[in-house]
């Protein structure tokens, strides 16, 4: 066994040096030193509480305040010695502290322990970037509403099972894109609210004996309320499994998204093209133009779904209280972030460019007997049961299959062979406009509506 000498703040329990691949086995510094602003953050508050309780004076509170000034400072320069030796991003930042104001820095861990500093640590950090990719989701939806708005009256083809159902609107279908996102904005704002509780006080599980003021450190630091239990404080993982949970249906969104947008820009479908700047070409074929932007979206989202399987699995054998498994929680976190972060900025630069194919859509919505169930209702008015209907209209559309045609292009005698209900009005309700006009109800595919909710939309998004 390799060891090696240690100035480790916590190593005088032991006997022997820790061993030298243990050591780097077992630090975190070199990934959770991305929390090393809100790692400041948190112990200026904590600093400036202890001081009001009397365990620092002013002076110390000062000293301690200016010195992790300084080593923000420092670390968003470039200019901070991260050491292994020292574990994480805490004792890194408390080694480099007291080094440079002496006593005053070892007092500051005073009625605190790293489990709670770390616990507080993740929810600044999350808090924050919830607010960053919040923003990204506002610029995406944005995008979507402005093209929604633009092809509110193209006609496409609406699917279901991948096969031709009824015309719908491009605009129509772009808000139904817009409605996944509201609904991931609203699960990250309801993420939040349970992320916004402060573990710092727990200790490192019981809490700790001195006087401490949890109500003014939470104030402090901006969240709603201390923690209520030290124990599950220390220990409590639920709000990043949440947050991924949150993240990994956001992802499974864009992923549906990205294969529409594949397959539309596909030579078999022709809807769209997208910009040259979000495709790549080949090495071998100079006729390719391949949407790397979406599939590569779509192959990103297995990574933050395998992000929330591993946290699920992390936490779901470990005792009360704080276990060293929960260093495992912040790369698969780190990296959800990241992921979101980064799709959603590639897709609200590209949808903005996508070019809709818009004679390519209509005379592929003219294809597949796209009004066949308008011809239903149409006989409905008239008096006639659904069920009947629907058996005149699929013998009409066997005849338009036996011979090759569209229900608009079947004479009215040959209509009315199937029912004499069938009267010559009928080729308004076989036209697509025809179709997607007569759907005026909310939520409805008439481009009235789908420019009403547009407006409606526009006037909900959330302020920045």
């Amino acid at each position: 066994m390799t060891t090696v000498n240690s100035n480790k703040l916590s190593s005088a329990r032991f006997a022997e040096a820790t061993d030298a691949f243990v050591e780097v086995f077992t630090a975190s510094v070199d990934f959770d030193k991305r929390m090393a602003e809100q790692d400041i953050q948190g112990s200026i508050a904590h600093a400036t509480m202890l001081c009001k309780i009397g365990i620092l004076t002013e002076q110390e509170r000062d000293d301690i305040i200016g010195g992790l000034t300084q080593i923000g400072q420092e670390i968003r320069d470039g200019n901070f010695a991260w050491s292994i030796k020292q574990e994480d991003v805490h004792m890194n930042i408390e080694a480099r502290l007291t080094d440079m104001i002496g006593i005053a820095g070892k007092k500051l861990h005073t009625g605190r322990s790293r489990n709670d500093q770390v616990a507080t640590d993740i929810r600044l950090y999350l808090r924050s970037e919830i607010g960053s990719i919040s923003g990204q989701l506002k610029r995406l939806q944005t995008a979507i509403l402005d093209l929604a708005e633009k092809e509110a009256d193209t006609i496409m083809p609406g699917f279901t099972h991948l096969q031709v159902a009824q015309p719908v609107t491009f605009g129509h279908h772009l808000m139904a894109w817009f409605e996944m996102l509201s609904r991931d904005y609203e699960r990250l704002q309801d993420c939040k609210k349970r992320l916004n509780i402060m573990p710092l006080g727990a200790a490192a599980l019981a809490g700790t004996s001195y006087p401490i003021d949890r109500q003014m450190t939470s104030d402090l630091l901006g969240f709603s309320r201390p923690s209520a239990n030290s124990l599950d404080s220390v220990s409590d993982r639920d709000f990043a499994i949440e947050f991924t949970a949150a993240g990994s249906l956001i992802m499974m969104h864009l992923s549906r998204f990205s294969e529409e947008l594949i397959l539309w820009s596909s030579a078999q479908f022709n809807f769209i093209d997208i910009p040259d700047a979000f495709c790549t070409g080949s090495s071998i074929m100079p006729q390719k133009k391949n949407p790397d932007v979406p599939e590569l979206v779509r192959g990103k989202s297995g990574r933050v779904t395998g992000h929330l399987m591993s946290l699920l699995m992390l936490m779901k054998s470990q005792p009360l209280a704080y276990n060293k498994d929960n260093q495992e929680d912040k790369e698969p976190l780190f990296d959800t972030v990241d992921t979101l972060i980064n799709c959603l900025r590639a897709f609200a630069d590209m949808v903005p460019h996508i070019i809709a194919k818009r004679q390519n859509m209509y005379d592929s919505a003219k294809r597949g007997f796209a009004t066949a169930t308008d011809l239903a209702d149409y006989l409905v008015r008239k008096g006639m049961a659904f069920r009947d209907a629907h058996e005149v209209v699929g013998q009409a559309v066997r005849l338009g299959l036996d011979s090759n045609r569209d229900l608009s292009e079947l004479s009215l005698a040959e209509l009315q062979q199937f029912s004499t209900a069938i009267t010559d009005d009928v080729f308004k309700v076989l036209t697509l406009e025809g179709s997607v006009a007569a759907r005026k109800h909310i939520g409805g595919t008439a481009p009235e509506t789908v420019k009403q909710a547009i407006q409606t939309a526009r006037q909900n998004l959330p302020a920045a």
